[in-house]
């Protein structure tokens, strides 16, 4: 597969857009009516557009003026609400954003909407805050949803009753669930939408969260490829496509999208998270110079604001990514986290990244001792997850944990317990899916499997390993070299000259002299 590039670059979207004074109102295009007064009515519609951007800060500043300008308008104190919902994809929303949701909610109740489908819209996003200091996220998210089936069963014609029906249920889909119902439940709603309203920015953003896994994402790349062109204001909008290109291997198109989305933004959560997918998209190209610029520019940030668990992830992942991408061990193993005044202990799932990265790499140096220090502190962090009743995390680092217990096993000469116990976590692995807040895994389990089989020399299984790795993460860079080298170990050259040739071309671009590349262009003579 060649890498693919598409052009999504800022500067080409504000020409298209006439210069930047006209790319400031390119957020897209949302009809919602309301009793709110005429002259607001289209900044309130602007505002809604923001939202479906997650861009929030802009969005709540919006709200915040239609509300002065129109004391009457309910509306506008819900959508100050909604915008305090922060990312559904990265929820729960923390205690002060809890707070302060809920007093939007009442200043919404108080200035008495006009119409009963406003009050319904106002009680609906109520079921999220109430009572959010006794009951459980889960639950309030789930009333949310199911309030929000309600209106948009209600009011059959209002489309975004529709489109935020279809939000809630792609943030609430359990990420167990392999026939993903919710989000095709959610992806049909969407896609309706999407004909009558071609130009409407949360549906475009909705679809590439409901075919962000592996067996639909094809049938998400219209909607990536239109996103940015619809909200090029939006810097999320820039971002989003990449999710996409991202599940299909498409990496200059990811490079090109990260970038521009980078470009337009200001505030550290989302540019860190657009650089973590930045950075993994070099990387899978050997872009390795590049990919250290990305490195380099995180660690000489000043001071990051603590917005959200996605802020520390980043910080852990990119350096970690950095390291493991290129088989660096011992680069892996002296990994730091960043910055001694971070409020790592907010964030377990985030510290595990870099634990689990200094793990793997202490292992995989022979460093026995060090990777027992990691694993413990990986045990650490999962426990006080759970303790949290953070379900999800706690089970990816339970598998991260189950992953280096399997490579110290491997180090200490325990052969046969490292493949069972890599076997078991790659299983569980392959049982949910990744988080949006990243690219995919820091080192897939199933991809370390084949390698683990192959240092074993049992290069038959580790083909099949590689190849039912790539099914899930096509076209990275070390899940090729590595089924090329099994192949080619297998004795199936046919099978290790297209996976070479397949590698080659990937790393058409490389600015960094990796042996992989060395290896290929001597199989192939080139």
């Amino acid at each position: 597969m060649t890498v693919r590039s598409f052009p999504l670059t800022l500067a080409v979207l504000l020409a298209l857009g006439g210069g930047a004074a006209a790319a400031q109102d390119k957020v897209g295009t949302v009809h919602f009516p309301t009793s709110c007064s005429a002259p607001v009515q289209g900044e309130f519609e602007r505002a809604v557009a923001m939202l479906h951007s997650f861009w929030f800060s802009a969005s709540t500043a919006a709200f915040a003026a239609v509300a002065q300008s129109d004391p009457g308008c309910a509306m506008a104190h819900w959508g100050v609400a909604m915008n305090l919902l922060g990312n559904p994809f990265g929820w729960p929303p923390s205690p002060k954003a809890l707070a302060d949701g809920w007093a939007a909610v009442e200043r919404a109740k108080a200035a008495g909407a006009k119409t009963q489908r406003e009050r319904d819209y106002i009680a609906a996003i109520e079921t999220f805050y109430k009572d959010a200091d006794t009951v459980e996220h889960r639950t309030r998210a789930l009333a949310y949803r199911q309030a929000m089936e309600q209106l948009a069963a209600r009011y059959p014609d209002d489309r975004e009753a529709a489109v935020f029906y279809a939000l809630a249920l792609n943030a609430t889909a359990l990420p167990t669930d392999k026939t993903y119902a919710d989000q095709l439940r959610a992806a049909g709603i969407l896609e309706k939408v999407f004909a009558a309203e071609p130009q409407h920015p949360g549906v475009a953003h909705y679809l590439i969260h409901s075919y962000d896994y592996p067996p639909i994402a094809e049938k998400g790349l219209t909607a990536a490829r239109r996103y940015a062109s619809i909200a090029p204001a939006a810097p999320h909008a820039l971002h989003m496509p990449s999710h996409i290109f991202t599940r299909r291997g498409y990496w200059g198109e990811s490079i090109e999208a990260n970038r521009a989305s980078i470009s337009a933004i200001s505030s550290h959560f989302d540019q860190l998270h657009a650089l973590d997918y930045l950075a993994y998209a070099y990387l899978q190209t050997a872009q390795d110079g590049a990919a250290k610029r990305v490195v380099d520019q995180v660690s000489e940030l000043p001071k990051v604001n603590v917005e959200h668990f996605v802020t520390g992830f980043a910080l852990a992942t990119i350096p970690s990514r950095y390291a493991l991408e290129r088989g660096r061990w011992s680069e892996a193993a002296g990994l730091a986290l960043f910055g001694k005044e971070f409020p790592w202990g907010r964030f377990p799932q985030s510290e595990a990244q870099l634990v689990f990265a200094r793990a793997l790499g202490a292992a995989r140096s022979g460093d026995v001792a060090a990777t027992r220090r990691d694993i413990d502190r990986l045990a650490a962090l999962r426990d006080a997850l759970a303790a949290a009743k953070v379900g999800y995390w706690a089970e990816q680092v339970d598998i991260q944990h189950a992953v280096a217990s399997a490579w110290m096993a491997r180090a200490e000469g325990k052969k046969d317990e490292a493949l069972a116990l890599l076997r078991a976590a790659a299983d569980r692995e392959g049982a949910t899916e990744k988080h949006p807040v990243t690219p995919g895994p820091l080192a897939p389990a199933r991809e370390l499997l084949a390698e683990m089989l192959l240092e074993a020399g049992e290069p038959g299984q580790a083909l099949q390993e590689f190849e039912a790795s790539m099914r899930v993460e096509p076209n990275r860079f070390r899940g090729l070299a590595g089924a090329a080298r099994a192949a080619n170990l297998a004795g199936d050259r046919t099978k290790a000259r297209a996976y070479y040739s397949e590698l080659l071309a990937l790393g058409e671009k490389a600015d960094a002299e990796r042996p992989e590349l060395r290896e290929a262009r001597a199989f192939l003579g080139k």
